[in-house]
């Protein structure tokens, strides 16, 4: 069946910081199936061919999430795992390029690798067989394939015979169950203790869930600010349940490495 891809635009939460760039590249995502979603959250493409000796200086609030991605062209590596990252994450874009991407669940690591969270937090590593070899056997076998729906098509087929080898634990269940509610701004689940909530996400993705609202939220923040640029720092920290507007620029500033008013002046800067 074919699998539709869907632009990321301008109003996705994507955490792009300069959504303007998606103009000069093609980006898109494409959902996960039904046989692999416990593991996958989606699959999503970029594509870029810039003019000789033009860069982007791409900054991202990442998803509280481990991506593996399988690139060509002008690239740091073809075959890459991101791990959680605690601060906006730059990528350099030139030439010409391409990348196939899995956005993984909190319990797709510990399926498709040996790696801990902990081992490739804030990192963005090649993936060769010293690192993991599990891992690159499957990066390497997708790169084999020919065209985005094959790829999507052989991850799909090798995940899911992954998983059959280590049935996913009711604690890797749980944090998928976390971080999706957080994600769609739903209470927690009922029932866990605070506790096997918090040992559930740092087993997975290596943070608590409080850091995983607070990341999701600061998203937010990039797409409303992106969005409305009209918008104030003030009406944004009251919107999104901020103490203060205080607290909100404190957070992006931890975050990016910049006020949310000296953002704005880059987002209103004439290209």
């Amino acid at each position: 069946m074919t699998n539709t891809p869907r632009p990321i635009g301008l109003a996705d939460r994507s955490g792009v910081l300069h959504p303007e760039n998606l103009a000069r590249y093609s980006a898109t995502t494409h959902e996960a199936g039904a046989a692999v979603a416990p593991l996958v959250d989606h699959f999503w493409t970029v594509a870029w061919n810039l003019p000789r000796g033009e860069r982007i200086e791409q900054q991202i609030i990442t998803d509280p999430a481990v991506t593996l991605t399988v690139e060509a062209g002008h690239v740091p590596a073809e075959l890459v795992v991101t791990g959680v990252h605690g601060r906006a994450w730059t990528r350099e874009i030139a030439g010409w390029g391409t990348a196939f991407a899995i956005r993984l669940r909190p319990a797709g690591l510990a399926v498709v690798s040996d790696l801990t969270p902990e081992a490739i937090a804030d990192r963005t590593l090649p993936v060769v067989p010293e690192l993991d070899a599990r891992l690159h056997a499957l990066m390497r076998a997708v790169a084999g394939a020919t065209g985005v729906e094959s790829r999507i098509a052989r991850a799909t087929a090798l995940i899911g015979e992954m998983a059959a080898e280590r049935p996913l634990t009711p604690r890797q269940l749980l944090a998928n169950e976390v971080v999706a509610a957080i994600v769609r701004g739903d209470p927690l689940p009922a029932g866990p203790s605070g506790r096997t909530v918090q040992r559930a996400l740092r087993e997975t993705i290596g943070r608590g869930p409080a850091w995983v609202r607070r990341w999701v939220r600061l998203q937010e923040v990039a797409r409303q600010f992106a969005t409305n640029g009209a918008a104030c720092a003030a009406e944004i920290a009251a919107r999104l349940g901020y103490a203060d507007q205080s607290h909100l620029v404190n957070d992006f500033r931890s975050a990016v490495g910049t006020t949310p008013g000296e953002y704005l002046r880059t987002l209103r800067r004439p290209s």
